[in-house]
């Protein structure tokens, strides 16, 4: 079990999330993309993993998240359920999955769901996307809405600068984020929009609200783990705070590998047969 701050060691739920937001208990969340780090996140005692599509970054290599496909996502996702004891895992709908109609969405949530055994999916958007919303949901798979911020659509912001700043803006994120909680969603990502935006969006809604650069006044937080543990470069947003150096512990330790194995110390008698 964890020696973090883990007060109730059942295996975290979407019910469970809710009633954390009831008891004004905050929520912690991380992303993980394979079963070497969901194991680690998951041990920590986070209360819930998400599956991003950010993967299509952090281990693809690409721009945006885009280009990611739904077979690389239920691979990566099928990878962080094996892992995971305790952690709710939400599995991202990759770019393309659920936009075109409401039938191919649920067609492929389903498959998402069969093929990873993940607990619930993600997907961005607020009222245009609500028939197939409505349609997952009706198949009985847990969603989590994600407002403000929408990597999916960078290509129609054009910019990754903060949203809904303005009224207008602003007026129909809150009335998106209600939409998502009538329609059944367990909860709701707001990425990159002003703290006091959240806030309101936060008391306003039942379902637990999670932020990423929404400021500390809603139900619970999530950061990608790379950036967190300083593995991603020179990426420095204002909301992201890193709590270790990884890139320079792993360069200083492959280094000192590289440079054993070339002085012929490693491997030594000891290490041998």
């Amino acid at each position: 079990m964890s020696k973090y701050i883990v007060e109730d060691p059942r295996k975290v739920t979407t019910h469970r999330l809710i009633e954390m937001k009831a008891k004004g208990d905050k929520i912690a969340m991380l992303t993980a993309y394979d079963y070497t780090m969901a194991s680690i996140v998951d041990a920590a005692g986070v209360d819930a993993i998400l599956v991003g599509d950010s993967a299509s970054n952090v281990m693809a290599g690409n721009v945006t998240t885009l280009p990611i496909t739904l077979d690389q996502m239920i691979y990566h996702a099928k990878s962080v359920v094996r892992a995971v004891k305790r952690a709710l895992v939400v599995a991202d709908m990759p770019f393309g999955t659920y936009q075109v109609n409401a039938d191919e969405a649920v067609k492929n949530a389903i498959r998402i769901m069969k093929e990873t055994h993940a607990d619930a999916l993600k997907l961005e958007g607020g009222e245009e996307i609500l028939p197939s919303v409505r349609k997952i949901l009706d198949a009985g798979i847990p969603i989590m809405g994600h407002l403000g911020l929408m990597p999916q659509s960078i290509n129609k912001f054009g910019t990754y600068a903060v949203r809904a700043k303005d009224e207008e803006e602003a007026n129909k994120l809150m009335k998106d984020a209600k939409l998502l909680e009538e329609a059944g969603c367990f909860a709701v990502v707001l990425e990159k929009i002003p703290a006091s935006l959240a806030k309101r969006v936060a008391e306003s809604l039942s379902i637990p609200i999670i932020g990423i650069g929404a400021g500390g006044d809603v139900d619970g937080q999530v950061l990608v783990c790379t950036d967190m543990l300083g593995m991603s470069g020179e990426f420095s947003p204002r909301f992201l705070r890193r709590y270790a150096n990884l890139s320079d512990v792993i360069c200083d330790a492959v280094g000192n590998y590289v440079n054993d194995v070339k002085t012929r110390d490693f491997p030594n008698e000891k290490e041998q047969y």
